[in-house]
């Protein structure tokens, strides 16, 4: 068996979300598990191992995985 050569740190993992939030192909309000539609099946153990590790539930929201957002004032 094969190892992947993608490591999901918890940081990439969140720029995902955020990158998917901003396109618009899902929803701050949905749950993470979410996610795993985007990331490679194969890939998606590592995933959810590293969202574990950092004390993530799949059913939290993925908002709560982005955390509080930076906005510029205009």
């Amino acid at each position: 068996m094969a190892l992947s050569t993608v490591q999901y740190s918890i940081d990439i993992i969140k720029e995902e979300a955020r990158r998917l939030v901003r396109k618009g192909v899902v929803s701050r309000q949905q749950p993470i598990y979410t996610l795993c539609q985007y990331i490679p099946a194969r890939e998606w153990a590592w995933v959810e191992r590293e969202l574990e590790q950092s004390s993530y539930l799949l059913r939290d929201r993925i908002g709560d995985l982005m955390g509080r957002e930076e906005w510029e004032n205009d």
